[in-house]
């Protein structure tokens, strides 16, 4: 049974991630070393995919690397928070409506994320994943990014296997390098595009209708879901609308189509599929030239705590200058415009709250763990004497 991780995007909500992690390695053997050969991460995921892949060690130390860089995270060291940069930014994205909506010189964007290319490009060892692959120990890792010029959903990813083609969805197979990571994870307006060879490419959640599908197609015949969402377990509470709906509420109800719906929606149709595929002995699919079709076991962990609702909570960590611009926007307001700004609240007090959560929600979840992983839970002190 090949297990693959799957980690969507969210921004600063990829913290969450983080803390699942953290858990899934107290839950864990300690000597595991890597239980998961197919990594697969779109947006911010794509961040924690190739932290925990482009590091030797076991499990438990990269998790935990990874943790620290996540707890030591402030806003500038992800973009450019100065007055004058977002001021400046801002005028090239206004000056850019006089010329098509294009870069003169370059790329355009709200935010400068040139402190984040930096921050990864001395904590990934991309050479590990090379040896990574060639030892074994990893089948393959994949991140996911739009391309502008054509809308497709291109899957780059590093291993040994065919490149695949479905309805506006590519697999392509490349030596992953850190612009396919910031292209995967450049929100659009927000985060510049990135070009790689003679295409531009942006965050990889928004045409990403499929998020499993990469896995799949990598070999996977179980996935395990790390989500971001703001608690689809309990249904929200009904609100009268006073006013119109602010800018950034409209924006935060975008991305979140594109970074919680469709990993959502697509979880619902595996459920489908494996009730399908169990219903059909083999024989019959197999008559049917449908013997590809099989369940695929899955758990997934999401957030129990709306984390809108916890941002904020910590909006006043944010620099003055961002702060400001969210302020414009309503993304400061309650009512859903915080849901905004939780994708760019890369500050200590938030990542830590949502690395603690993800820990919390994992250990909630550890009978299904050890059941997933099959996980024989170690004998305490008092059985052993």
């Amino acid at each position: 049974m090949t297990t693959a991780l799957i980690l969507s995007g969210g921004g600063a909500r990829a913290a969450y991630q983080v803390g699942v992690l953290k858990g899934l390695a107290e839950i864990l053997p300690r000597q595991t070393y890597n239980p998961f050969p197919i990594i697969c991460g779109t947006s911010a995921g794509a961040i924690n995919t190739l932290a925990m892949a482009g590091r030797a060690g076991p499990f438990s130390l990269r998790a935990r690397k990874l943790e620290a860089i996540w707890r030591d995270l402030t806003a500038e060291k992800v973009y450019r928070t100065d007055p004058w940069g977002v001021f400046r930014n801002s005028l090239k994205m206004l000056a850019s409506l006089f010329h098509s909506g294009s870069g003169i010189t370059s790329p355009v964007a709200l935010l400068d994320n040139s402190p984040l290319r930096e921050l990864l490009a001395d904590y990934i060892r991309f050479r590990h994943i090379d040896e990574a692959i060639a030892s074994g120990e990893l089948q393959a890792v994949a991140v996911t990014a739009m391309a502008y010029s054509s809308g497709q959903s291109i899957t780059f990813f590093q291993g040994n296997h065919d490149n695949w083609q479905r309805t506006r969805r590519l697999g392509v197979r490349t030596g992953l390098t850190l612009d396919h990571l910031i292209a995967s994870a450049s929100i659009p307006t927000i985060f510049p595009p990135v070009k790689i060879g003679n295409r531009f490419y942006g965050d990889g959640a928004l045409r990403q209708l499929k998020p499993l599908s990469p896995a799949l197609h990598l070999g996977a015949d179980r996935v395990f879901v790390v989500g971001v969402s703001d608690n689809p377990v309990h249904k929200a509470r009904p609100e009268t609308a006073h006013y119109s709906p602010s800018l950034a509420q409209m924006i935060s109800h975008m991305l979140n189509s594109a970074f919680i719906d469709t990993i959502e929606s697509d979880l619902e149709t595996l459920k489908t599929i494996n009730r399908l595929a169990g219903a059909i002995p083999p024989a019959a699919r197999e008559e049917q030239g449908v013997e590809d079709l099989k369940v695929v076991d899955y758990l997934s962990v999401t957030p129990s705590v709306p984390i809108h609702e916890l941002a904020e909570q910590y909006l006043h960590e944010l620099p003055g200058s961002v702060r400001t611009f969210l302020r414009i926007t309503g993304a400061t307001a309650r009512g859903g415009g915080s849901s905004a700004a939780s994708y760019l609240l890369f500050e200590p007090g938030f990542c830590q709250r949502l690395i603690e959560l993800g820990h919390g929600d994992t250990l909630a979840q550890r009978p299904e763990i050890e059941n997933f992983f099959a996980v024989t839970p170690e004998p305490t002190d008092a059985l052993t004497r």
